[in-house]
């Protein structure tokens, strides 16, 4: 029996079960769920007495809160293009299914659900039924592809991990009837990866390829731009995302169309022009927040304040992460984009005290330029006796270099990397097609990575990536003969605007999931020129981002942490708010002071009124509003909208002090004290920091 994924599953629902059946596959057993235990059993055969309720594209998983449990399917799902022949499908809609009969109304659950919705709504997933997205085709090439398809899935990578673990915990040790595996769960377990997806089939030099940008989002440590930073003690940074680029030449089973008509067989070979060896070329990248204990904590000035904790305290943590990430990509090369002056650099000199404590005997040197200060800071180890010492700490000051719109001198940081860019070289497999499996022939390894950052791993990261994907694509290009050497595809002009808008659109999608807006820079990403436009496009951006990321990422950040397992809903009430009333009433008050001030200036006036009254209240007015306005931005840690489920230390700590502060405020402060007998913090310090569930 295959262990892929079914690609149609039928649901019959009753009072006492779902059913899941794959109409395609009649032979296999029938997935139940029982209700409203939630407990899952295999059934061979058809399931009588439930009627039929719809045909779904997938199961998405299981996730219990306050008071149920429900089955989240996906009911929609939109074909984004074939890769080699498969079809990669993108999560448009879902459905949640609950166990209990007669649903129980509680405020709580209805907020749990609406998170987790507009969370799935607007989280851009990507899943196949036949080939492994969440892998690079360099990692794929060294799997047992005879693997049901979630078993070979990168466990970073599989986004609805948690969610899927009741059916994975099924298939790994049964139930109390059905002991041991039980391996015809597999074609019900869907991986489904986070992040960006774009396949573009196009040509150059008249030579027609297939140009594809995958971007795999990691689970561990997810959340938004303020409420997750740098690591954890597991090794796991915030943002961390993994970006390949893939060409793939002479193949007629990629783009939207599928197999092309005639060109799919030709001289008895499959899946040629020609009959032309498939060639497969990726080049990776990744990203990631610095790996040191450090926090920005919002209070609504626009610049948060930061906080870095001692560098020694997270050596262990980032220990475990460079040894992942030498263990996957090799050698590292960590190009740091933050500022070296103002309050960036506290987190400059952070980083490099963690690379110099990691590396044995390390070396540093700076390579200075004719046209500014400081061009280059270098640490590297000095003789090579362990793992560690497979770190290359690379500093460039982009904003200082590019400031003035003189993005071209980005430039001076490849030509720093070009040896190492030389020598990590790329993966480049053959199609073999006699291999029913769709396994490669290796020709060529990728043998290390660069990992970009700047304080957001966002907009500077994104330019500096797409130079490098550009450096890669070329060179592939020449080395497979498609550009003369010395020639770059700058010269096709299509193709250079197809390139520019793919990582323009990578951009603006790591982006929003990251920090509510798209990518700031992206008209030099788009254009390769810095513009007017785009500098005000990029003030907009600015904008919205410190109206979202002081307003709105609280629950965002909450519906992360409900996804991915970060946090288990328990019995007592979370999401009610105990700030003292008079604190929440502030922000109404202002809303009224500002609509009296309009209604007393632009309401017309009787011939024969008196003017004075009219000008003593909007001047009354004008008064509370402005006070209002200083007290919510003195007390900004007050007004902030914090995650709930998992409360931040620094929010637990900054509240504290602002309530007695506020204690103190010569205005409203015995009033507060007055009816603050019973305030709790629980809005912040429920149970322990949410549970953890370590899988």
């Amino acid at each position: 029996m295959t262990s892929l994924p079914f690609r149609d599953i039928n649901v019959h629902a009753s009072a006492s079960h779902y059913a899941f059946t794959s109409p395609s596959t009649p032979s296999a057993p029938t997935l139940v769920v029982d209700r409203p235990t939630g407990d899952l059993r295999l059934n061979d055969g058809a399931l009588l007495g439930g009627k039929r309720v719809s045909s779904i594209a997938g199961i998405l998983g299981m996730i219990r809160l306050r008071l149920d449990k429900y089955i989240i399917v996906i009911t929609k799902a939109q074909p984004m293009g074939r890769l080699k022949g498969h079809m990669i499908y993108k999560v448009i809609a879902t459905e949640f299914l609950p166990l209990r009969e007669q649903p129980l109304h509680d405020p709580d659950e209805d907020t749990y659900l609406a998170l987790l919705k507009t969370f799935i709504k607007s989280g851009p997933m990507y899943f196949s039924y036949s080939f492994d997205i969440t892998n690079t085709f360099q990692r794929q090439s060294q799997l047992d592809q005879s693997q049901p398809l979630w078993k070979r899935a990168d466990d970073r990578f599989f986004w609805n991990r948690f969610i899927q673990s009741d059916l994975i915990d099924f298939r790994s040790s049964g139930t109390r009837q059905h002991h041991g595996h039980q391996p015809d769960v597999d074609p019900y377990i869907l991986p489904v990866m986070f992040g960006m997806l774009e396949i573009q089939t196009t040509r150059i030099n008249s030579t027609p390829l297939t140009l594809v940008l995958i971007t795999r989002r990691s689970r561990h440590r997810a959340g938004t731009r303020y409420f997750s930073r740098g690591i954890d003690e597991q090794g796991h940074v915030s943002n961390f995302n993994e970006t390949e680029q893939i060409v793939i030449l002479n193949d007629t089973t990629s783009g939207l169309g599928g197999f092309a008509g005639g060109g799919g067989m030709q001289n008895g070979k499959v899946g040629g022009s020609g009959g032309k060896e498939v060639q497969i070329m990726s080049y990776v990248q990744t990203r990631g927040s610095v790996p040191v204990y450090w926090a920005e904590i919002n209070n609504l000035k626009y610049t948060p304040k930061l906080q870095i904790r001692g560098v020694e305290t997270a050596v262990s943590a980032a220990k475990a992460h460079f040894d992942e990430q030498i263990r996957l990509y090799g050698d590292n090369y960590l190009v740091n984009l933050v500022n070296q002056k103002g309050r960036e650099k506290r987190v400059k000199d952070a980083y490099e005290q963690m690379v110099k404590l990691l590396v044995s005997s390390p070396s540093e040197r700076t390579q200075q330029d004719q046209l500014s200060d400081e061009k280059f800071h270098v640490v590297e180890p000095s003789g090579r006796h362990q793992t560690m010492d497979r770190l290359h700490y690379v500093y460039f000051d982009f904003h200082n270099e590019t400031k003035g719109l003189k993005w071209h001198r980005a430039q001076l940081l490849l030509d720093q990397l070009n040896d190492a860019l030389e020598k990590q070289q790329y993966f480049r497999g053959v199609d073999m097609p006699a291999d029913l499996e769709g396994r490669l022939e290796v020709r060529n390894h990728q043998t290390s990575v660069v990992r970009t950052n700047c304080m957001d791993c966002l907009d500077r990261t994104n330019v500096v990536q797409s130079m490098l994907a550009r450096f890669a694509l070329n060179r592939q290009l020449v080395d497979l003969g498609v550009l003369p050497r010395g020639q770059t595809f700058t010269s096709d002009e299509d193709f250079e605007i197809l390139f520019r808008k793919l990582w323009a659109d990578n951009a603006d999608v790591v982006s929003r999931s990251y920090s509510g807006t798209g990518a700031l820079k992206t008209d030099f990403t788009r254009t390769g020129k810095r513009t007017k436009a785009g500098a005000l496009q990029d003030l907009q951006n600015s904008i919205t981002r410190y109206a979202k990321n002081n307003f709105m990422d609280g629950p965002k950040q909450d519906a992360f942490d409900l996804f991915l397992g970060a946090y288990l809903p328990r019995a007592n009430q979370v999401f009610v708010d105990s700030r003292p009333l008079l604190v929440q009433s502030i922000p109404y008050i202002l809303a009224f002071s500002i609509f009296f001030v309009l209604v007393g200036t632009f309401t017309r006036q009787l011939p024969d009124a008196a003017i004075l009254p009219v000008r003593i209240f909007i001047l009354f007015w004008l008064v509370v509003g402005g006070w209002c306005l200083n007290f919510i931005y003195s007390n900004g840690m007050l007004y902030v909208n914090w995650p709930k489920l998992n409360p931040r230390p620094w929010a637990t700590e900054g509240y504290q002090e602002a309530i007695s502060n506020v204690r103190k405020d010569k205005v409203i402060g015995n009033l507060v004290t007055r009816h603050d007998r019973t305030l709790s913090t629980a809005r912040y310090t429920n149970a322990e920091e949410g549970k953890k569930r370590i899988e």
